[in-house]
């Protein structure tokens, strides 16, 4: 969808001079030629794939701040600055000296991203497990809300806890006391890696390990070995460092192995994970042992903020965020490519940010300040957003919401937005009224199991309470116009069948930028919106974050 004499500055003008209590929004002016330039230069060679603390980064900062700068934004930084320092503590595995299970049958050797794949994120020279026991703990989770706890009191102090991904509702099937507790098939926060890892540094274990299969992750093998055994963190003093000395993932077939070893059966307990009255097993006769040579260095990454600033309420804010970050360098693939550079992932959204930007520059000054946020470090663990969220230039009380563009469908035009997070905030209503003045309906996402409402940096803010809303192109097949949800399927499979994370998610000439033009018009257009009205979208009854904004907005 190409700029068209329809998208005119008169619209823009009726756009941002509506209010939010408006029964139908004029459309944004988005050109998709900005848009493609924009994600060119980004994913090109000279940015070196965006890697936090390289050159990629020096040259990614340079080129936003000058874009903003240029298109008359004030920065919105601490200090009046364009930039947020965000220290990262940046760790790397070497070659193990030794890494192994010890069974009754004999010595199970490993291999680092064949059999497993760890990591580190505590700032030593070397991580080592001494023939520590190991536990199964089912899911992992505990969760008194909905009367589930995996841990019935086991003392995990000193082990590896072994888990299995996603939550107990996953494999569920009809008639399971389960089905249902933990929203079906929508993934909950206790199923994400991230909760399990914290969960187990909570209770004392020394290690964590999920086993790995791909329908419960939502992303196969090569997607989770692709970061090369290095792991990032915000920089912590002492006192705050928590985590396991080696978390990661057992393959699936070393796992099944490594049961039977111990005379268990995978299977069977995952099927008695999925009962609220399952019991840690230990694995009878066997020890963890690694001691692996580990590089820990402070890497000083940065978040870009450029803002709007609003004429009535400026102390007021609405916040796009995308990432900057990308993967940087890695192995050669097939063509040669070296380079993770993220065209989609997420040089798109951070193209969709600036010509919002633009777009709301060129007409009048918004009541409310509007934030444009280019986040560092989402794929080491949304860690540019969650620093933001630690330490907000605009408090949260005071954030209207955050809109989170991260991966767009580059198939073409759609007949449908997909909704990520259905039931939890009002921003969805908003949603549903404006793409209906594009023509279009509000598609629920296909794969709720995949629990990707927690694995963008609007997350980072539903924590604190602050209502946010993501569009993110691989949360359902989009009904394109030409060849429908099977076209949406087949391009999402494509994409992260081979090119999630991979050199090849780079810019092609068989890109078809009207759909993620139409998903751009829409959240600028929800933004610019709230922007110039006086609505506070809200948690919807039942959700997780209502409390928190409660909290937020009392000063607590």
């Amino acid at each position: 969808m190409l700029r068209s004499s329809s998208r005119s500055a008169a619209l823009l003008a009726l756009l941002l001079s509506a209010t939010a209590t408006a029964p139908a929004a004029a459309q944004m002016a988005v050109d998709s030629a900005r848009i493609e330039q924009s994600v060119r230069t980004l994913a090109s060679d000279a940015f070196e794939g965006r890697a936090p603390g390289t050159r990629g980064e020096d040259r990614t900062l340079g080129y936003l701040v000058a874009r903003f700068e240029a298109l008359g934004l004030e920065p919105g930084g601490p200090d009046g600055q364009w930039l947020q320092k965000v220290p990262l503590l940046h760790t790397r595995l070497g070659m193990p000296r030794a890494l192994q299970f010890d069974a009754p049958g004999g010595a199970m050797p490993l291999e680092q991203a064949r059999d497993l794949y760890v990591s580190t994120i505590r700032p030593a020279d070397v991580a080592k497990i001494a023939g520590a026991p190991v536990v199964f703990v089912g899911y992992g989770v505990s969760a008194p809300e909905r009367q589930w706890d995996d841990f019935k009191g086991a003392d995990l102090k000193g082990k590896v806890a072994v888990f299995l991904v996603n939550d107990p509702d996953f494999s569920a099937e009809k008639g399971d006391a389960v089905a249902g507790k933990f929203g079906g098939r929508t993934m909950t926060y206790y199923g994400r890696w991230t909760y399990k890892f914290e969960e187990a540094a909570r209770r004392g274990a020394i290690g964590a390990l999920i086993v790995h299969d791909t329908a419960g992750a939502g992303y196969g093998w090569n997607v989770v070995i692709s970061s090369g055994g290095e792991n990032y963190d915000i920089v912590r003093k002492p006192e705050e460092v928590t985590s396991v000395a080696l978390q990661g993932w057992l393959e699936g077939g070393a796992a099944t192995r490594l049961f039977a070893a111990a005379g268990l059966d995978l299977a069977k307990l995952r099927i008695e994970a999925r009962k609220a009255s399952f019991r840690p097993v230990p694995l009878e006769g066997v020890r963890f042992t690694a001691d692996v040579p580990v590089t820990a260095e402070q890497v000083d990454s940065y978040n870009v903020l450029a803002k709007i600033p609003g004429s009535e309420r400026p102390d007021e804010a609405v916040m796009f965020g995308a990432h900057w970050d990308a993967y940087g360098v890695g192995k050669p693939d097939a063509k040669g490519r070296i380079y993770r550079a993220g065209a989609n992932d997420d040089a798109l959204g951070i193209a969709g940010l600036l010509e919002i930007a633009r777009a709301m520059k060129a007409g009048p000054a918004p009541k409310r300040s509007v934030v444009f946020a280019a986040w560092t470090a989402e794929e080491r663990g949304l860690l540019g957003s969650l620093y933001y969220a630690q330490h907000p230039v605009v408090p949260m009380a005071k954030t209207v919401a955050n809109l989170t563009l991260d991966i767009l469908q580059t198939a073409g035009p759609a007949k449908d937005v997909v909704l990520v997070g259905k039931g939890q905030n009002t921003l969805e209503d908003d949603m549903a009224r404006v793409a209906a003045t594009q023509g279009r309906r509000v598609t629920p996402e296909g794969l709720p199991e995949r629990g990707l409402f927690y694995r963008a940096d609007h997350f980072s803010f539903a924590k604190q309470g602050v209502p946010t809303l993501l569009l993110m192109g691989i949360a359902g097949a989009s009904d394109l116009k030409q060849g429908g949800t099977a076209a949406g399927q087949a391009w999402i499979d494509a994409y992260t069948g081979q090119c999630y994370h991979q050199a090849c998610d780079a810019w092609g000439p068989d890109w078809n930028l009207a759909g993620a033009v139409q998903d751009i018009d829409l959240l600028g257009t929800i933004g610019a919106e709230l922007a110039n009205g006086s609505a506070w979208p809200t948690w919807k009854a039942g959700s997780e974050f209502k409390a928190a904004r409660e909290r937020s907005l009392q000063g607590k």
